[in-house]
């Protein structure tokens, strides 16, 4: 479980890479956001 914050004034660009045999999505594990987001 992790999380990221971007504490500062600029817009922040998350780049997400996959790598492996297999690159589907749904080997994705979603836990509840405790903020309320989506």
């Amino acid at each position: 479980v992790h999380r990221l914050e971007n504490p500062g004034m600029i817009p922040l660009t998350l780049i997400e890479v996959q790598s492996g045999a297999y690159l589907g999505e749904d080997d994705i594990v979603r836990i509840e956001d405790t903020y309320g987001r989506t």
